[in-house]
């Protein structure tokens, strides 16, 4: 991917960063501290995840550039190592207290080898798979394909959301679940709109322009919830915002994909 991937790869890293720092500012005009935390942690999770293997569904459903789809995954997936201990350092000097502590102690010691077993060494076997597969049954059908991705996509998004929605929706406080939504939303909008000016900036055709809004808008939230209950098991509330983003993800995914690239489709057509 050369030069490009690079700056792919900053430009997720740099849109996460900064929009978790300007947060951190904003919110502390909020009334409750520790709901604040809550946020930023999650968030922090988030931003050092590194992109979701489900972007290349999308991907694909959008008849997007999957070796671009993959090679952004694979790149930032053998990246993570290092981006993600510098994500949670640089937001554990915005949090404070027992989280600031946990989110250095998170970035020091254990996310290095979680990702390289829980991560990196699936990412590879699922290349390794995917040869296999396409040489023996070349013909599948790619309808087949996008059946099965939004069947795996929508299981995911119930196990994900299965683990604290719940608790949470059982004794709701509205106003630290809807401005956590919000927060999320906009993390997961400001996301694509990168990927979409990079595409613009670097005069992509259409297909690549899917795999970079697919790719930077969507994160690894599944090992950010399994990082949580190991990691942060006193903290269970930090879920939340990794869940919403989990869905809204999923949910910004479908609407552009239905929106943008269909109307993309429709002008590429010839007349």
């Amino acid at each position: 991917m050369g030069r490009r991937g690079h700056f792919y790869e900053t430009s997720g890293l740099v849109t996460p960063l900064a929009f978790l720092i300007g947060i951190s500012f904003i919110m502390n005009f909020w009334h409750n501290p520790e709901e604040v935390q809550h946020i930023l942690v999650g968030l922090a999770l988030v931003a050092s995840m590194p992109i979701a293997g489900a972007s290349t569904a999308w991907t694909q459903n959008a008849n997007g550039n999957l070796v671009l789809s993959l090679g952004l995954i694979l790149f930032t997936t053998i990246l993570s190592p290092l981006t993600s201990p510098l994500v949670l350092h640089t937001a554990g000097f915005v949090t404070t207290g027992d989280y600031s502590e946990d989110l250095h102690e998170i970035a020091s010691d254990g996310v290095t080898t979680f990702l390289g077993i829980w991560v990196i060494m699936p990412s590879l076997l699922g290349i390794l798979v995917h040869r296999v597969v396409y040489t023996q049954f070349p013909g599948l059908a790619k309808a087949v394909l996008k059946l099965v991705n939004y069947i795996i996509l929508l299981l995911l998004n119930y196990s994900n959301a299965s683990l604290s929605l719940p608790k949470a929706l059982s004794h709701p406080d509205i106003d630290f679940l809807a401005i956590m939504l919000t927060i999320v939303a906009l993390l997961c909008i400001a996301g694509f709109s990168t990927g979409y000016l990079v595409a613009k900036v670097f005069r992509t055709n259409r297909k690549d322009m899917a795999s970079l809004m697919f790719g930077l808008g969507m994160n690894n939230n599944g090992t950010g919830l399994v990082l949580v209950s190991v990691a942060l098991a006193d903290h269970p509330q930090v879920m939340l915002p990794i869940i919403f983003y989990n869905l809204v993800q999923h949910l910004i995914a479908s609407l552009v994909n239905s929106t943008v690239f269909r109307l993309e489709v429709k002008s590429y057509q010839p007349t």
